[in-house]
């Protein structure tokens, strides 16, 4: 990625941001830290999220480069990528139909890119208030799936464009239903799309041995 792209550079420095401050809340909350490439991973937040601590990284990597290809193509258009399990969610807008695939091909092309979800919409940008709009949408549906006592809302990533929601993540048949019921119920939310990757239940209770941390040793009496 070049990094005097405007738009690289500015999620350069919201990831920048965003890492030192997390590393900062979880030094004074008194847990374990690790940086890794300029990522935080610790040990509650690799316990509640559903990917390895590599595939969260190989995450952000996937949506730095992509939306670096895809902007250098389409620069008329506003082209926001999310990777999750290495699955890229493309959403934003673009002038013409040509445009829209050519990002497709562009981002799929991307190195560890499993599979394209291609939602650009064919039009003139979104407004500045409507993005605005998105933002909130966006954190009233985090707070919703918070509120939901039976999801575990770390495990759900959302994106919203439009009006339009966007859910992720590697979840059951159950929570799938639930996290889409959710969403649907908030205010404003024009339509709920899952991007979801399905597990069962067993898969869900290995996942979760998997990535518990240990339990703590006993001291010597």
């Amino acid at each position: 990625m070049n990094p005097l792209h405007p738009w690289g550079a500015a999620r350069a420095l919201r990831l920048g941001a965003a890492t030192l401050a997390l590393a900062s809340t979880m030094l004074l909350a008194g847990c374990e830290v690790l940086l890794l490439g300029g990522a935080v991973v610790g040990t509650g937040l690799v316990a509640t999220d559903r990917r390895t601590a590599g595939t969260q990284l190989e995450d952000e990597s996937i949506a730095l480069k992509a939306e670096s290809r895809a902007r250098a193509l389409a620069t008329l258009g506003r082209i926001d990528v999310t990777s999750y399990n290495r699955v890229a969610l493309v959403t934003g807008e673009v002038p013409a139909e040509a445009d829209r695939a050519a990002v497709e091909k562009a981002v799929a092309g991307v190195e560890n890119v499993r599979s394209v979800v291609n939602e650009l919409a064919v039009g003139p940008n979104a407004s500045l208030g409507q993005r605005s709009s998105d933002s909130v949408l966006t954190g009233k549906v985090k707070a919703s799936l918070v509120d939901a006592k039976d999801l575990q809302a770390n495990a759900f990533r959302v994106v919203t464009e439009r009006g339009i929601v966007y859910l992720m993540g590697r979840v059951t048949e159950r929570e799938a239903r639930r996290a889409a019921e959710v969403a649907r119920g908030v205010a404003g939310v024009q339509k709920v799309v899952t991007v979801f990757e399905i597990l069962s239940e067993e898969e869900l209770a290995r996942l979760g041995r998997a990535v518990a941390p240990p339990a703590a040793a006993s001291a010597p009496r």
